[in-house]
């Protein structure tokens, strides 16, 4: 066989093999929503700031303890952390992959920081603190792989604010009514005296998408009690919050792809 008709096939070869990885990066599944670079696929631009923060409040927390449920690449975590100057929060997440990009995430957030300190460049958050004495952002935020619906490793710390941001649906799921209220009953025990959970709820026409992700969300999915829109009574009536407060409105027509309800209920 000549050189040239073998270099032929290899390089045909190659590009099979090529072919073989790209289709299986394209059928890479997510059945617990851990996409990869989330908030980068519907900001648009990781460092940009996500439009939910707008509305959020900083008193829910600043100087307070919080934990971001279901955190995926830890960008949400760190921007609340740097606007809101967070005593401490940590992100957890079911997905050691994504818990690796959080800390990746951190030290790009870090050195960003340093450089511009370097540049003799004041940062925002110094300027709304007016502290020139800042924690470095990984005194703040700490990430950890956790089923937080399943794990038996109970929580050392109690919080002052617990946020939930497009989670629900994934554990509604992957555990089912059972599982939900397993996440609204943890949530609650964790929750200092009045605490502040931030939920944001998929609507259910985004189940009606993603269900065949795996056939244990095909099942679950079939048997289902409960509806985005019972979450509200369920967490005043069954779980015992006092009051919620709906900041949808306020981030109706974003473009950021988060078109969604987002309710904040008070311990």
């Amino acid at each position: 066989m000549s050189s040239s008709r073998k270099g032929k096939e290899g390089a045909e070869e190659g590009e099979q093999q090529h072919g073989q990885i790209s289709n299986k990066k394209r059928k890479e599944i997510f059945p617990y929503g851990n996409y990869k670079s989330y908030y980068g696929y519907r900001i648009g631009q990781e460092m940009e700031e996500d439009a939910r923060l707008k509305v959020f409040k900083k008193e829910w927390f600043e100087g307070k303890d919080c934990l971001d449920i279901g955190c995926n690449s830890g960008i949400m975590t760190i921007q609340i952390a740097k606007k809101f100057c967070c005593q401490s929060i940590l992100g957890v997440d079911i997905d050691a992959n994504r818990i690796q990009d959080a800390y990746w995430h951190a030290r790009k957030f870090l050195r960003m920081e340093n450089a511009r300190k370097t540049l003799g460049k004041a940062s925002k958050l110094e300027g709304a603190s007016g502290s020139s004495e800042e924690k470095d952002l990984l005194d703040t935020v700490s990430f950890r792989k956790e089923d937080f619906v399943n794990s038996r490793d109970p929580h050392k710390n109690h919080y002052d604010t617990i946020i939930c941001l497009s989670v629900s649906k994934w554990i509604h799921l992957n555990w089912g009514d059972d599982g939900l209220i397993t996440l609204f009953t943890r949530v609650w025990s964790l929750l200092r005296p009045g605490g502040i959970f931030v939920l944001e709820p998929q609507p259910w026409k985004s189940y009606e998408k993603n269900y065949r992700v795996s056939e244990t969300t095909r099942e679950n999915y079939r048997n289902l009690m409960f509806y985005p829109k019972d979450f509200q009574d369920l967490l005043l009536d069954k779980i015992g919050f006092r009051k919620v407060e709906d900041i949808t409105s306020s981030v109706s027509g974003s473009k950021t792809g988060f078109n969604r309800p987002i309710l904040v209920f008070h311990k």
